[in-house]
């Protein structure tokens, strides 16, 4: 017999937000009835929130620190040269989306959309019918320096007993996320969705991020173009036909949401793009890592869009040190969908204040199109491993 098909977390969250915009919805004529309803979503939003409070330090100590330890491996002028290029390229995507999303945003998001009717409704009748208080074991910067100490120094004194711990405590993490967190998202997603209907904001809150995710999309585009017109001027080769030759691994990777799973196709693509095997090889697997343009674009555009929508001010002075951040926390993210956006919850919550709504918005809003952010980071690393292949002495690509 063959096995039946699993069905994705997307589509369970798109189910979710159907789901809890109806019940949302029908709830509003149902009286105290309704309410109950509301409430039971809102005392599970509680619950579930408290929870991925209480997993943000373990999950940057998990991921982060392993990560920067691995970057140990191997090190050379190569490899710091295209960890390098990866961060700029990164830190650019972030800005670039911040530039943009600040000129476009006040005119296609809703402002303070959650200030009004949201707001009364949260004081009235949303309140959660009971909470259980998880504190977390330390803060977000506590768990942060603790794990950039520890990943720097397994990376300069190669302790293989720690290490072989570290990887092991990243991989209970990464089973947490993909085993315990991620399979109870939809319903935490149906809680807000549900709460949203009933307080009469979810038309203005679909519309407005309808209008993020085309330009979510379209600077996806611009930046591809960007890094190949870079690639390719110093290459001297034509970007537009080195896109091209990446088209395989950007609609691979639009099945798979995974940088690590296209691995294969990325490598062959970037082969046939004429860069040696020895830089396509090292290269690729490394950018799987470390280079997530796609991914800091849309963390960026989303967040600003969640802020607006609060009625919080946006500068400058407070999203690029968040787009610095976002460069390193997301190293080492978990091969499973949305792990850069739970890689990066640590640093909303800490720079940018994020409560646990404002946190299950983004984690549904960053799913969404996560597919999309995954082939922009996989196109994007086949752009860098053409600039290492035309910058990298050719006695060293043997």
């Amino acid at each position: 017999m063959e096995k039946k098909k699993k069905l994705g977390l997307l589509p369970k969250l798109i189910i979710a937000i159907v789901l809890g915009v109806v019940v949302g919805f029908v709830a509003q004529g149902m009286g105290s009835a309704g309410e109950l309803i509301i409430r039971l979503g809102a005392t599970y939003n509680s619950i579930f929130g408290n929870f991925i409070n209480f997993c943000i330090p373990l999950i940057i100590i998990g991921f982060v620190a392993p990560g920067i330890a691995d970057l140990g491996e191997g090190a050379g002028k190569t490899l710091a040269i295209t960890t390098g290029v990866a961060y700029v390229s990164t830190i650019i995507a972030g800005s670039l989306a911040y530039a943009v999303d600040m000129a476009l945003f006040p005119s296609l998001v809703d402002a303070g959309m959650f200030t009004t009717e949201a707001e009364n409704a949260e004081e009235t009748v949303v309140a959660s019918l009971f909470t259980i208080e998880m504190p977390a074991i330390m803060g977000v910067m506590s768990a942060l320096i603790i794990a950039f100490i520890i990943g720097l120094g397994l990376a300069l004194v190669k302790g293989g007993t720690l290490k072989a711990c570290m990887a092991e405590f990243g991989e209970i993490v990464s089973k947490l996320v993909s085993g315990i967190i991620v399979p109870l998202l939809p319903f935490h997603v149906y809680g807000i969705f549900a709460k949203l209907a009933y307080a009469g904001t979810i038309v203005e809150l679909m519309t407005s991020f309808a209008k993020v995710f085309v330009v979510v999309i379209a600077l996806h585009c611009v930046i591809i173009l960007f890094q190949y017109v870079v690639a390719g001027t110093v290459a001297k080769k034509n970007p537009i036909a080195l896109i091209k030759g990446m088209l395989p691994a950007y609609t691979t990777a639009i099945g798979t949401q995974s940088s690590a799973a296209t691995i294969p196709v990325t490598v062959e693509c970037t082969k046939k793009n004429g860069v040696s095997d020895a830089i396509a090889d090292f290269v690729i697997p490394l950018c799987a890592t470390i280079h997530l343009s796609g991914s800091t674009i849309t963390l960026t555009s989303c967040s600003i869009a969640v802020m607006m929508m609060q009625g919080q001010a946006v500068t400058f002075g407070q999203m690029f040190p968040f787009i610095l951040m976002l460069g390193i926390t997301m190293v080492a993210a978990p091969g499973v969908p949305g792990g850069a956006v739970m890689a990066a919850l640590g640093i909303l919550e800490s720079m940018l204040g994020f409560n646990a709504d404002m946190l299950g918005l983004m984690i549904a809003l960053y799913i969404a199109q996560d597919c999309f952010g995954t082939a922009c980071n996989v196109t994007g690393d086949g752009a860098i491993a053409v600039l290492m292949d035309a910058i990298t002495p050719k006695k060293t690509k043997a």
